[in-house]
């Protein structure tokens, strides 16, 4: 009898954490993009890629990424000998840059019902 009734509490415990969980706030990094928001550098949003917070926009590799083979720094978009000393590792991104790559997220599923018939609502008379 003890048995049964500790293995019933396991269980509805482990129901209760699973439900507490799915409520949570959620991953931050899957929040909706905004330029009212602020971004740290090499904030990665996937699809866009990496914040550059001096240039307050995205862009595919990590802000003063090293590459070996050129022995070069990356940031901005360009290619540089030394890595970019700025005290900007904070800010806030553009409207236009924020629309840009909301459209790119590939971590954000669209869900819209059941295809184009629950967008539409015709009364047939």
């Amino acid at each position: 009898m003890k048995r049964s009734k500790s293995i019933r509490l396991v269980l509805i415990g482990s129901v209760a954490a699973g439900a507490v969980t799915a409520c949570g706030p959620g991953d931050p990094a899957k929040a909706a993009l905004s330029s009212s928001a602020v971004y740290t550098n090499n904030f990665h949003v996937p699809g866009v890629g990496y914040y550059h917070a001096p240039f307050r926009a995205w862009y595919p590799l990590p802000y003063n990424h090293f590459d070996a083979t050129t022995q070069r720094y990356f940031y901005g978009g360009q290619w540089g000998a030394t890595p970019l000393q700025n005290i900007t590792n904070i800010s806030s991104p553009t409207p236009e840059v924020v629309n840009v790559a909301q459209a790119q997220r590939t971590d954000v599923v669209r869900r819209s019902g059941f295809g184009s018939s629950s967008r539409n609502f015709h009364t047939w008379s």
